[in-house]
């Protein structure tokens, strides 16, 4: 069996055109399995127009019920509760404000009557639908929900085994921006990450928060940054601090209004042309080249 290998995309803040990017190296990869892991607010689907695939619920966090005949009132849930999840009493008993409640169980814990149990919680729901570069495994987060992270490791063990069961040998996951609990969820094991930023002030501390958390990880990493030509002093001092944090190589992608125009089209910018899809085209050679398996060894009569 091959082994699957797995590119990262990140970014330290939103809009540096890291959804694009994926989307080019969807194009160009030949075949590869797609990750959206930006559960929050995924968009990888508006650019490849996939055929989508049937939903599955996710629930990622149980909440408290109470149970209405068993309840005495006695308040001793509302007391406790820190959240201002247990409703007044009506009717001779409480209820749970399913938006305010936690999951923390202390009510339950404490209730004197064992009126209250918890219940799963459905969270979002999540997919495997079909492009025309692949199949794509992408989530959608309920309104006002939490625990992305665990959607996050979801969705990416669900890439691997869809790629395993159709023998793709590679993984490409859309991160989300930032360094909280989805990016972390989305690291874990990567063979590269590639971190795309913009020359900015705060894409260079952006970058440098995201970074920080790569290293923690111990994981090689590479650097884009999108847009160089914008500001082409703060792109190259950028660039210089990203090799010397250690990155295998420093990519540079000017601006190009084809990228905009591609996704009005709700195309990928390789298909769509133009000055970037030479330039990331270049970026894909580069950071492929790591991900290629290594060759498998012959196996030898004992």
């Amino acid at each position: 069996m091959k082994q699957i290998r797995e590119l990262v995309v990140i970014s330290g803040k939103g809009g540096t055109g890291k959804t694009s990017i994926v989307a080019a190296f969807a194009a160009l990869a030949g075949g590869a399995v797609l990750a959206d892991c930006d559960v929050d607010a995924a968009d990888l689907h508006l650019v490849l127009d996939p055929k989508l695939g049937s939903e599955h619920e996710f629930s990622g966090r149980r909440q408290a019920v109470i149970d209405t005949v068993a309840c005495t009132a006695c308040g001793r849930c509302a007391e406790v509760c820190r959240f201002a999840a247990v409703l007044g009493a009506a009717d001779d008993h409480y209820s749970i404000d399913s938006v305010a409640c936690e999951g923390c169980e202390l009510c339950r814990r404490v209730c004197p009557a064992d009126a209250i149990h918890m219940e799963p919680v459905v969270n979002g729901a999540w997919m495997v639908s079909e492009t025309r570069f692949g199949p794509l495994v992408h989530a959608r987060l309920g309104v006002a929900e939490d625990n992305s992270g665990k959607l996050v490791t979801l969705v990416r063990n669900e890439a691997r085994r869809v790629a395993e069961e159709q023998g793709f040998p590679l993984v490409i996951v859309d991160g989300s921006p930032g360094i909280g609990c989805p990016v972390i969820a989305s690291l874990a094991g990567a063979d590269l990450v590639l971190a795309v930023t913009e020359p900015t002030v705060s894409g260079r501390h952006d970058l440098d928060r995201v970074l920080q958390v790569v290293r923690q990880f111990r994981l090689p990493f590479a650097v884009c940054v999108n847009k160089a030509d914008l500001n082409p002093e703060l792109g190259a001092q950028i660039a210089a601090e990203a090799s010397a944090a250690g990155a295998a190589f420093v990519a540079t992608v000017d601006y190009d209004p084809a990228v905009t125009h591609a996704q009005v089209a709700g195309t990928d910018v390789i298909d769509y042309g133009g000055r970037a899809a030479a330039e990331i085209t270049k970026l894909w050679e580069a950071a492929s080249s790591p991900l290629s398996p290594p060759p498998e060894r012959e196996m030898l009569d004992a």
